[in-house]
């Protein structure tokens, strides 16, 4: 008998489907490919909608004490999606991983709509905005947790690198694809930017309740309540510190000296040591450790962290670098350089999109470590080529280079997933999916809060006088360009970041372009004086960044080159005191 979604304990193992159940694999895939796209997407769509979303709502992001919302409109997605996946998936192995799939799509789609129907404006508007933006990434991360440990279910091991190789290209499509939606829907109104999910979340809601069904093996037990309370309170207080500490305080250009930050960092690696002394005790562990005495398992992980690093702030870089000198040099308003940006990259797309299914399916005939450790190979040479190129670039080599780039990671991701998924037991699969989403969901935040300071840093050493001088150079009186050039280099960034004219919104609070010639004024104002102002500062950053970057991708590629050739499922784990951990969650 077929077991449905409502009786996870009595689902058959994918070994005993029949010749009937071979359709379902291709409706598992439709359906959890446009889960996590839905997913991925919507945490990058906002980036180029924020502008629009906080004209709407009446507030100025860059005023002093709103960069916090700012910073968690951008980082407060990644956070949840990347502290609850593990749990997330552990409830899937438990309950039914159809089960709390599903509940993601609701959950998901709810919030959307609950954020394009935002009914304030100020601070009022963007908490609204902040808490549903939490709500929507528990949907999504429950769809992230649990998809790819429904495919491994679903599909063969001969077809299983393809599948998942679709899946997750579809997932990093969808943070670059975010990028052009968000500019194109926030130009028609900045709540079209959540309307867009709430049609395709309800179809994707019915139809997953309708047509998927749990055919995994699931296990009643205990829910690990102490794991999951250090778990989640460990990592949030230790990527919440990170991203106040992008922030600046006590006349630096970063908080990294906040004993706020300094306090969260501490709490957050104490909880998560004692989170592994909990796990490494408990009858039915949240986070199962056991798992990492499996070389493929342990190995792909480490890769899959140390690449989400090396990639997740490549996106925010290349989008300032376009942003606030490319794209103004090439003679685009400032206000339009966000939706340009996303096109600009739409070659880093194309070379996921290619490679990924190809990968995938190669990889299931000749293994996955060939293929991953290549595509890090290949990310890491596109990085030293984008260290390599000059500030004003043919865009031409630039295309190449980040198509390149996309082409490594697609190289990389589905080899790497299907070899992570394939060598646990069947019943571990919803926790080794959450943990795989966790570390590479820990690695994009990670990412942003790591390159964003470095590239801060860099820009603090520089641009102050290189600020001032040019300032002074257009008529600005020398009291009003000192003070500029003194304020912290994120607002600069942000302002960029946000398609805002960066001299125009430093300037504005003292008034002193309505004081200056016209010429002047329009020289300040104009797409050639920040570019060429900033040039210099920023390709002393990105060159600093780029070659972090390098440095997380030969890592990886070195972890995914120990991975072995083996991916071998290990034998479940045996559970201690068997009696003490039954039982119903």
């Amino acid at each position: 008998m077929r077991a449905t979604g409502k009786s996870p304990s009595t689902a058959q193992p994918a070994s005993g489907r029949t010749r009937q159940d071979s359709g379902y694999k291709w409706v598992a895939l439709s359906n959890t490919t446009l889960g996590v796209f839905m997913a991925t997407l919507d945490a990058s769509i906002v980036i180029i909608a924020m502008p629009a979303i906080f004209r709407g709502i009446g507030l100025d992001p860059l005023a002093p004490g709103n960069i916090s919302y700012l910073l968690w409109m951008i980082m407060g997605y990644l956070l949840v999606t990347a502290v609850l996946v593990v749990a997330l998936g552990r409830l899937g192995d438990i309950y039914g991983r159809v089960r709390i799939y599903n509940l993601g799509f609701a959950v998901f789609s709810a919030a959307s709509l609950a954020l394009s129907l935002d009914p304030y404006r100020g601070s009022a508007g963007a908490l609204w905005l902040i808490a549903f933006r939490i709500v929507q990434a528990l949907g999504g991360a429950m769809l992230m947790a649990n998809s790819a440990a429904i495919l491994t279910d679903a599909f063969p091991t001969e077809q299983r690198g393809m599948a998942l190789g679709v899946n997750q290209i579809a997932g990093l499509a969808g943070q670059f694809l975010g990028l052009i939606a968000g500019g194109l829907l926030a130009a028609v109104d900045w709540r079209a930017v959540f309307w867009v999910n709430v049609p395709i979340g309800v179809i994707g809601t019915v139809w997953s309740y309708r047509s998927l069904r749990e055919i995994g093996s699931s296990k009643r037990a205990r829910i690990d309540w102490a794991g999951n309370l250090t778990f989640t309170c460990g990592a949030l207080a230790l990527l919440a510190g990170i991203t106040y500490g992008i922030q600046p305080y006590g006349g630096h250009p970063t908080g990294w000296t906040n004993p706020l930050v300094l306090t969260a960092l501490g709490c957050g690696i104490v909880l998560l040591a004692v989170f592994a002394l909990v796990e490494s005790r408990v009858a039915e562990p949240m986070f199962q450790l056991s798992l990492f005495r499996n070389r493929a398992f342990a190995a792909g992980n480490a890769a899959a962290l140390l690449t989400a690093v090396a990639r997740g702030g490549l996106q925010f870089m290349l989008i300032i670098w376009l942003q606030g000198i490319w794209l103004p040099l090439h003679g685009y308003a400032y206000t339009d350089t966000p939706l340009w940006a996303g096109i600009a990259l739409l070659p880093l797309t194309a070379g996921f999109l290619i490679s990924g299914p190809v990968s995938g399916y190669l990889s299931d005939r000749f293994g996955a470590r060939a293929f991953a450790t290549g595509g890090l190979l290949l990310m890491a040479a596109s990085f030293g080529g984008l260290l390599l190129l000059p500030v004003d670039f043919s865009y031409p080599v630039f295309a190449v280079i980040v198509f390149a780039n996309g082409v490594g990671q697609g190289l990389f991701s589905a080899p790497n997933t299907s070899a992570i998924m394939g060598s646990v037991p069947p019943e571990r699969r919803g926790v080794a999916s959450g943990m795989r989403a966790t570390f590479q969901n820990s690695g994009m935040a990670l990412s942003i809060g790591i390159f964003f300071s470095l590239m801060i840093i860099g820009l603090a050493g520089t641009l102050p006088h290189a600020l001032s001088s040019g300032l002074q150079a257009q008529g600005v009186p020398a009291d009003v360009a000192g003070s500029v050039a003194t304020l912290p280099p994120v607002s600069t960034l942000f302002a960029a970041f946000l398609g805002q004219n960066p001299v125009g919104h430093l300037l504005a609070p003292s008034g002193v372009l309505h004081t200056l010639p016209a010429h002047n004024a329009a020289t300040l104002t104009g797409t050639q004086f920040f570019p060429h102002l900033i040039s210099a500062p920023l390709h002393h950053g990105l060159a600093v960044v780029f070659t972090a970057a390098i440095v997380m991708a030969l890592a990886g590629a070195l972890a995914s080159v120990l991975r072995g050739g083996n991916d071998t499922p290990a034998p479940a784990a045996s559970t201690p005191r068997t009696a003490r951990g039954a039982g119903r969650g």
